[in-house]
């Protein structure tokens, strides 16, 4: 179910990306055809970027493409592989994912409590910069809850079934 949800999220944001192309070449050909611009679309195609990375982090974990230095894991049988994962999701994920999200609530409930809109003339309206804030509290939680669908895999392969 939460494997369903984070590659469901990875694919919406890989066709974020190809929107986000889209929008950029809409800004150029109004900027440099037109000699005009939308302040709050140029504002966007930043904000999609990060959106793109944010969410697209659990699915990155589910298909293994993170970053891992495996030197000597290659060459692990699968237990011991099992072993590695086990304590990285422990040691490592789960609490940096609970200090990002713990350190991004308030972020986020100010930016809410202020109704942030952009600071350019033009800009992306509120709610618009909170709701794309609140992105920073989802992405641990989605990278957390892949990290408890890997903890339970590891298990599994610990135990054999």
């Amino acid at each position: 179910m939460l494997d369903r949800f984070s590659a469901l999220l990875g694919k919406a944001s890989a066709w974020l990306t190809l929107f986000m192309v889209i929008v950029t070449f809409v800004v150029v050909v109004m900027r440099y055809v037109f000699d005009a611009g939308l302040i709050w679309l140029q504002e966007s195609v930043v904000w999609m970027h990060a959106v793109v990375f944010m969410v697209g982090a659990a699915y990155t974990l589910q298909c293994e493409e993170h970053v891992r230095v495996d030197i000597f894991y290659r060459q692990m049988s699968p237990q011991r592989q099992a072993w590695v994962n086990l304590v990285g999701v422990l040691v490592f994920l789960l609490p940096l994912c609970f200090f990002l999200g713990w350190k991004a609530l308030d972020f986020v409930a100010v930016s809410w409590r202020l109704q942030e809109a952009s600071r350019e003339s033009g800009g992306l309206p509120y709610p618009m910069i909170p709701l794309l804030k609140s992105i920073l509290v989802v992405m641990p939680v989605m990278v957390a809850l892949q990290g408890i669908v890997i903890l339970s895999r590891c298990v599994r392969t610990i135990r054999g079934d």
